[in-house]
């Protein structure tokens, strides 16, 4: 018998901690999933201040990225944060930027320990957070549930690392791998349930992209539509190479209530543009070729302006320009049950279906009512 367990020690073991790190840990990745398509351009962290083994208090990176979760978390502690220890998705920022650093908030506070899952790659940070705290004699330890951390901040890492959002397609489709009805009519293929799934997943995204063909063919709202959700609804991006957006449609129309940034040709018309930036849109510049926009500049573009995760959501022809230049991050592909038949519009314009799948590995298949929901992430 080990003289713990004959003394009756309640001290944790190795194991009992462990598991208990990873318990907090993912619960501060849980929370940072609330700021998923609400935090840019910063990232959507989540924190969990444990003492003596119970939560003193949770945070989050609130919307436009500030306060961060740390002082969140710190704050509502308050001096329960003395001695405590926090969980944290990513490495504490070391730089004053419209907010001073969370290194030094966590010094102040008396935290003993930060248990960190990756470091920030911005370079701004990079590891010079995590230093400072081991400088002023805090037990730092990093890389627990990296992996998660890693999926959960992929837009933010995409964003720094190669200047560009992280792309979701999705596409909802028939039985028969079909988006629309001869002729380019639009089609209802999915059911409630799935639209309400859709509607999460524009929740979690900082902005949702169409092109102009599906502008004009649905007059769609792209907004988030659950009950309370309304206010969660991304920015709507169109791609529009001749600015021929016409004021009537919901993206003008509602553009006070969610915010509409049009990307157009640089020899487009200056007085539609200038139309379009009285009625409250954002109007972007960017090259242009045989009428078709160049989506690395629009990528770029949209990177600057802070956008981490980008949901593509509309148009044979813009799916299939960004499968064809290798910006597909991730998939969804909603399946109906119902089929259209062979004079449909292919859910790719020009190119199989395949060319999609193919590239990717399915990460998830869900059925939600008589619809499927699949995922799919890049190989």
């Amino acid at each position: 018998m080990s003289e713990h367990s004959a003394l009756g020690s309640t001290e944790p073991t190795a194991t009992a901690t462990a598991a208990a790190d990873e318990r907090y840990m993912a619960l501060a990745l849980a929370l940072g999933r609330r700021g998923l398509g609400s935090a840019w351009p910063n990232p959507a962290v989540g924190a969990v201040i444990v003492k003596d083994g119970a939560i003193m208090a949770r945070g989050w990176t609130q919307p436009g990225g500030r306060p961060h979760a740390e002082v969140e978390a710190l704050r509502r502690a308050k001096k329960d944060a003395q001695g405590a220890t926090i969980y944290v998705t990513l490495e504490p920022c070391s730089h004053h930027g419209k907010t001073p650093p969370c290194a030094d908030a966590i010094i102040k506070a008396g935290i003993a320990r930060v248990v960190s899952a990756i470091d920030d790659p911005n370079p701004e940070v990079a590891g010079a957070g995590h230093r400072r705290l081991i400088d002023a004699s805090v037990k730092v330890e990093v890389g627990l549930c990296a992996d998660e951390a890693r999926r959960a901040h992929a837009g933010h890492i995409m964003r720094l690392r190669e200047g560009r959002p992280r792309v979701m397609l999705k596409l909802a489709i028939s039985a028969d791998g079909k988006i629309g009805l001869a002729g380019r009519k639009p089609v209802m293929l999915t059911r409630e349930a799935a639209h309400a799934r859709v509607f999460q997943m524009r929740s979690m995204s900082d902005a949702i992209l169409v092109g102009i063909g599906t502008v004009l063919s649905d007059n769609p709202q792209l907004t988030c539509r659950l009950p309370g959700m309304f206010a969660r609804s991304p920015v709507r991006v169109v791609l529009d190479a001749n600015l021929h957006l016409p004021l009537a449609t919901s993206v003008v129309a509602t553009v006070r209530e969610t915010p509409t940034w049009v990307f157009t040709a640089r020899k487009a018309s200056s007085l539609a543009a200038e139309i379009l930036e009285q009625r409250g849109c954002r109007v972007f510049r960017v090259p242009a070729r045989n009428g078709r926009l160049n989506l690395d500049a629009m990528l770029k573009k949209l990177a600057d302006e802070g956008i981490t995760r980008l949901m593509v959501e509309g148009g044979a022809m813009v799916a299939a320009s960004f499968v064809a230049a290798g910006k597909v991050d991730e998939a969804v592909l909603v399946r109906s049950d119902k089929s259209i038949g062979d004079d449909g519009i292919d859910a790719l314009e020009g190119m199989p279906l395949g060319a999609l799948t193919a590239r990717m590995h399915l990460t998830g298949s869900e059925r939600v009512d008589l619809d499927t929901i699949e995922t799919y992430e890049r190989a």
